[in-house]
């Protein structure tokens, strides 16, 4: 199978994976930028204050194809933030990041995420900047040309069984709220200068992708 399609198909699982425990929901500011070949859907629930999945589909255009997918659990939570970003030629997979980023360092959701990525290896680790290393934990998955259907198939697996278990098992407890941590998250995020330059890249409004950015991708808490 084509490495966009095992993408689409990872997509779609994750989707299926929000819509049995979360509720879709319309966003104000994020609906605008559900065009063709652009696609953003956001769910919450009581567990969950925001589950987002956009895609940016310009294998035609660009042979590209990219998805950001990001949840935050409710304040009140303590979990940590839940991350998973691809970006895919039509044969190789030139990024691929995934987190459980900690807002408390304490939470067990942590020793799990690093018991189940210390089972995987990747032929090529990416280096992360400041930025990331101010928020990512230090068990991220960083890889880049994964190419071999062995390693696809590891990365489809354990971002699958991440999802599932983050999705199912994050408690809401009686913790402090984690609005700081979270809005660290949302503007360490934004320092990020590929996000921008590479959804313009693929052909996306300049002034559109700069509001999406700070507004939808990573919305802070004011």
């Amino acid at each position: 199978m084509p490495i966009w399609d095992h993408l689409i198909t990872l997509q779609r699982d994750i989707e299926d994976i929000f819509n049995k425990n979360m509720v879709q929901y319309d966003e104000e500011h994020t609906q605008r930028f559900n065009q063709p070949g652009w696609i953003n859907r956001t769910w919450k629930s009581d567990k969950f204050r925001r589950a987002h999945i956009d895609v940016v589909d310009a294998r035609e255009t660009k042979k590209l194809w990219m998805m950001h997918v990001c949840v935050f659990p409710q304040l009140q939570s303590g979990a940590p933030i839940y991350g998973f970003d691809v970006i895919s030629g039509p044969t190789k997979i030139t990024g691929a990041f995934h987190d459980f980023s900690p807002a408390n360092l304490n939470d067990p959701a942590l020793t799990y995420f690093a018991d189940e990525v210390s089972q995987y290896t990747w032929g090529k680790q990416r280096e992360l900047p400041d930025w990331a290393r101010a928020i990512f934990s230090g068990n991220m998955v960083a890889a880049g040309n994964i190419q071999t259907d062995e390693e696809l198939y590891r990365l489809t697996s354990l971002v699958i069984a991440n999802t599932k278990w983050y999705v199912e098992n994050m408690q809401v407890i009686d913790d402090m709220p984690s609005s700081y941590a979270h809005n660290k998250y949302a503007h360490y995020q934004k320092q990020n200068p590929h996000t921008p330059r590479t959804m313009k890249a693929l052909g996306l409004d300049e002034q559109d992708v700069d509001f999406f950015v700070s507004k939808c991708l990573f919305p802070e808490i004011i």
